[in-house]
């Protein structure tokens, strides 16, 4: 019998990689996507909730939307808001899979709430090398934009990029290629795991203290 599993989608390449890693393999049964948000788009990667519905509609599969109180809950307060959408979701859940890369002790933070509550915690991504996996992205054919930049990591010229060749050979050094550290965050516009693509009009950068945002207008999908 195949595992059920719920993907945490964030709307960018790494949530991406992972659930196409996940639709491979046989023993694996995707049953949904869940993205937590604050009023009206993802917390960091600031996307609208509307772009996130239009996602999970290019890839067949449910949206589950968590809210939250706030950017920055408490620990008690984000595992119970998620834990419990989860249960309300009326999805049938053995794992919850996530992107995160690092070995960092990540892993044991989601096993810490997710694990109680009877699912798996799947990490199709932890442990890989930054520079292979964006390699992998690339040729995979995920097609995304930098959407976030965190200026005292990175320069803010680099918000509104398309994540591609020419994107990886201009970064310092010093900067993980998939963002791993924070440094960007990603909007996937088009992806193998998609029925089509979202199709964006970019607007403004918008420039919020440490932070810069590519805003855009989503035309159609």
């Amino acid at each position: 019998m195949k595992t059920k599993v719920i993907v945490s989608w964030s709307s960018g390449k790494d949530a991406t990689l992972t659930l196409m890693k996940l639709l491979r393999d046989p023993a694996v049964e995707v049953v949904g996507l869940y993205t937590t948000y604050l009023e009206d788009e993802v917390p960091f990667q600031a996307t609208p909730v509307d772009v996130l519905k239009q996602q999970a509609a290019l890839t067949g599969l449910p949206l589950v939307l968590i809210p939250l109180p706030e950017a920055f809950p408490p620990n008690a307060v984000y595992q119970s808001r998620v834990v419990e959408g989860l249960r309300s979701s009326g999805l049938d859940i053995d794992a919850v899979a996530f992107g995160d890369m690092f070995c960092n002790g990540i892993a044991e933070y989601r096993r810490s709430y997710i694990e109680p509550a009877g699912w798996q915690c799947l990490f199709p991504l932890l442990g890989q090398d930054s520079r292979v996996l964006a390699q992998e992205i690339l040729a995979s054919g995920i097609q995304t934009l930098i959407t976030t930049v965190d200026t005292h990591q990175l320069d803010g010229k680099y918000c509104g990029q398309w994540y591609n060749a020419a994107f990886l050979s201009q970064l310092p050094v010093q900067i993980d290629p998939c963002g791993e550290n924070g440094e960007f965050h990603t909007l996937v516009t088009q992806a193998p795991c998609f029925r089509g693509e979202l199709k964006l009009r970019l607007l403004a950068r918008e420039r919020q203290s440490r932070f810069h945002y590519q805003r855009y207008q989503l035309l159609s999908s």
